[in-house]
């Protein structure tokens, strides 16, 4: 198999530096028509330049490539708006969108402040969503869309002073989870990536020995096939270092307790056989727990 994006029209959030940057390049390079967006600020997310995204657009195009700057701020729906926009105007047409847009407020938890919370979560969540809605009807017209949230282990393992941007990272699988059986009759289809990777954003967590080992370019080729024409739908995929895996949800087979076991006493009593994980279910859509939950009965 052969992967191309030639006629395809992909929005890169995010990719005036690290991984978006990287995604942005090679898109470009397999034939897509690039929007390399970039608000341009600090890793906290302060400050602002279209520097970056214009950069990266320079570099696409003295490679032969086809792209167009933005500096839209994700947070900001007109912004948004005013970039699906420009996109539209210029190339009639959004296939591909890529929710790479991200910051950090790392504190431990019960320091952290309301605004360090909210401004995190307000990036990585709400900006993942201001972007999918903005794209969503045009994809729906079109019966083509290819959406990619960015997740992270942060979010599916934890980390310490992470709890801001754990949880807006585990919102976005949330939000795969209900987007795929939306889009499916449409053909859009959304997926994860759950990277590690050299960026601002992991310079003064990772030491600089194993930073050489993960540059971002060894994380692009999990994007790249999660938003081509032929790439899975629903799937969580970690990479890093050059290697892929693939998260699964399962859901222990559980017991039904009697009516006289049914307190708190009759789960600590049966919680071995509850969470025994022998006997697994993989669910596609919350209805399916639900029948199995009354089918225990």
């Amino acid at each position: 198999m052969s992967i191309r994006f030639d006629g395809k029209v992909a929005i890169v959030t995010g990719a005036g530096n690290g991984l978006g940057r990287s995604h942005a390049m090679e898109l470009a390079r397999l034939g897509a028509k690039v929007v390399v967006n970039d608000f341009g600020g600090a890793r906290d997310g302060t400050g602002g330049s279209n520097s970056p995204a214009e950069e990266v657009v320079a570099e696409i195009i003295a490679a032969g490539g086809e792209a167009m700057a933005n500096g839209a701020n994700v947070t900001q729906v007109h912004d948004v708006s005013r970039m699906v926009e420009d996109t539209m105007a210029r190339w009639g047409r959004v296939d591909i969108l890529i929710n790479n847009a991200g910051i950090l407020r790392d504190r431990s938890f019960g320091k952290m402040t309301h605004e360090e919370w909210n401004a995190v979560v307000d990036v990585h969540m709400n900006g993942s969503a201001n972007c999918s809605l903005a794209v969503w009807n045009i994809m729906k017209q079109q019966n083509y869309g290819r959406i990619l949230m960015t997740t992270s282990t942060s979010g599916i393992y934890g980390n310490f002073g992470q709890a801001n941007y754990g949880a807006a990272k585990m919102a976005v699988v949330g939000m795969m989870n209900t987007l795929c059986l939306e889009g499916a009759k449409n053909n859009i289809q959304v997926n994860c990536l759950a990277p590690t990777a050299a960026t601002r954003m992991t310079e003064d967590i990772i030491n600089e020995e194993a930073l050489q080992l993960i540059q971002p370019e060894k994380v692009t080729p999990a994007a790249i096939f999660m938003v081509s024409e032929n790439g899975p739908n629903r799937t969580v995929m970690l990479a890093g270092a050059g290697s892929f895996a693939v998260l699964e949800v399962r859901e222990s087979g559980g017991c039904h307790l009697p009516e006289d076991q049914c307190n708190g006493d009759g789960v600590a009593d049966n919680f071995a056989q509850i969470s025994e994980m022998t006997n697994t279910s993989v669910f596609t859509d919350g209805n399916q727990h639900v029948a199995k939950m009354l089918a225990m009965k």
